[in-house]
C-alpha cells in the first residue's frame, strides 16, 4: 500500500528538511499516541545510517518499531526503512523541492501489513486511513514549526 502526500511550506528547504528529521519534533507530532524514542538516536537530528526505536500505543496496544535512515542527500531527500516492528515492511521517502518561494515536502510511504489477506483487509478497513492521518498531522506540525521559526 502506498500513501503519497505533498505539503507546501513557506520556509527554506533546509529548515523543512531538518524539521522532518528531528526526533524531538516527531515526538511532538505523535503525542496523541505517546510515541517516544527509546533506543538509537533518541533526540536531535537523525542522519544516514542511524537508527531509532520508537515505542507508542496504537489501537490500544503498546508497539515498538525500529527504523534506519538508508538514503540521505541534504536537503533533497532521506529515506527511513523499518528494521523491526508491527508491519511486514515499510519504506518512507521524504522528498523536498523548492519552487516559487515555497518548499514542497513530499512523502511516499510504502507499507505492507503482516498476516496476508487479513492484513490487506485491515488496510482497506482502517489502517491506510489511520496512517494517512498520522502523516498529515506530522506534516502540519512540521509546517507550523517551519513557518514560525
Amino acid at each position: 500500500m502506498i500513501i503519497e502526500l505533498s505539503t507546501s511550506i513557506n520556509a527554506p528547504i533546509e529548515v523543512c528538511f531538518d524539521l522532518a528529521r528531528s526526533i524531538d519534533l516527531h515526538m511532538e507530532s505523535t503525542k496523541q499516541t505517546g510515541e517516544q524514542a527509546i533506543a538509537g538516536r533518541t533526540s536531535g537530528l537523525i542522519g544516514l545510517g542511524e537508527t531509532v526505536t520508537w515505542q507508542a500505543k496504537h489501537f490500544g496496544i503498546r508497539q515498538t518499531l525500529t527504523s534506519k535512515i538508508t538514503r540521505f542527500e541534504y536537503p533533497n531527500y532521506f529515506t527511513d526503512e523499518m528494521l523491526s516492528g508491527a508491519f511486514k515492511s515499510f519504506r518512507h521517502d521524504h522528498l523536498f523541492f523548492y519552487a516559487d518561494g515555497q518548499t514542497i515536502m513530499k512523502d511516499v510511504f510504502d507499507f505492507e501489513s503482516p498476516m496476508g489477506w487479513l492484513g490487506k483487509l485491515a488496510n482497506f478497513l482502517f489502517l491506510t486511513r489511520y496512517m494517512r492521518r498520522l502523516l498529515v498531522t506530522r506534516n502540519q506540525v512540521i509546517k507550523q514549526a517551519a513557518e514560525t521559526s
